[in-house]
């Protein structure tokens, strides 16, 4: 067995992980000395000495803060899971107390998933002081990327793509659900496939070309008129509040967006899949006590949520 006592690593001193951490959290130097109660001087020289103990540059400055280097995202996957052994053995705790921690989680989603459980998350946190939580911007092609690089905690997707080494759990079935402003457009629901073809659509699709819908509607020999297009649920339900028109969206969205803006919505006039959300996680998390406690709230609300 290696004595560690007589290796290099009797140089590293181990706050330093700390702020590595934060930096890879943050994606700042300024938030990182803010979550860690220090100087921005102080955790600048931080990183200055990370760099020297690891040989190199780690986070390069960007307009917006720090951006991770591969190499940075390589240790991050090493790293933060170790940092929370190492905090059990020193407390002398295997667990996680929500009550008392100071944490920032990011989670990996779409911004219809935002819609439908980011208010339930914050409604269920309020009590939890120190927990703060952060969304960023994922799909299912890139939400294991996203952990992979150290981007996100934690998924949430429909059906995500992923590998051997990530860890998957379902959270709720959804499927598609029909939006339109009943001021503009005053339509009898549930939709007839003659009204819904004869009304013009917003489309949202990452490409910007065509949806699930148009693949339908192709099979059956009939086309729609979309007059937009938008990578956003969101932006697509603003426009229909002062837009004479149909949107097609996932249904665990369409509630909330009819409940804020005042919009109707219908089933579709013809059949449509459904499909299984997910969270995905990085396999190297799966005993880390916070993000079992992470993993068990996300569950938790979307179970309880009417999707």
């Amino acid at each position: 067995m290696i004595d560690i006592y007589e290796t290099e690593f009797r140089k590293a001193d181990l706050n330093l992980l700390v702020v590595f951490a934060a930096l890879m959290r943050e994606r700042s130097v300024t938030r990182a000395a803010v979550a860690l109660h220090m100087s921005q001087g102080a955790a600048s020289a931080a990183l200055g000495r990370l760099r020297g103990l690891f040989d190199d540059e780690l986070f390069t400055r960007t307009r917006t803060g720090v951006e991770p280097t591969p190499r940075a995202v390589e240790l991050a996957r090493r790293i933060e899971p170790a940092l929370g052994l190492i905090h059990g053995a020193v407390t002398d705790r295997d667990r996680f107390d929500p009550a008392t921690a100071r944490h920032t989680f990011t989670l990996g989603m779409s911004d219809d998933l935002e819609t439908a459980l980011l208010p339930r998350l914050l409604h269920a946190t309020a009590a939890l002081p120190g927990i703060r939580l952060a969304v960023r911007q994922a799909s299912r092609n890139t939400v294991a990327g996203m952990i992979d690089r150290g981007e996100a905690d934690l998924g949430v997707a429909a059906a995500p793509a992923y590998g051997a080494e990530h860890r998957s759990r379902g959270l709720f079935t959804s499927g598609y659900t029909c939006l339109f402003n009943p001021r503009l457009l005053p339509l009898e629901v549930p939709l007839t496939l003659d009204d819904y073809l004869a009304h013009p659509h917003l489309l949202i699709s990452y490409d910007g070309r065509r949806g699930i819908v148009d693949d339908l509607l192709e099979a059956r020999g009939l086309d729609r008129r979309v007059i937009a297009s938008t990578t956003h649920f969101t932006g697509a339900a603003l426009q229909l509040a002062t837009l004479p028109a149909l949107a097609t969206l996932p249904a665990h969205a369409a509630t909330a967006y009819a409940d804020t803006l005042g919009l109707a919505t219908s089933p579709p006039p013809l059949p449509m899949p459904t499909y299984t959300v997910s969270s995905i996680w990085h396999g190297s998390r799966t005993d880390d006590p916070a993000h079992v406690w992470l993993r068990r709230l996300v569950y938790e609300v979307a179970r309880t949520g009417e999707f």
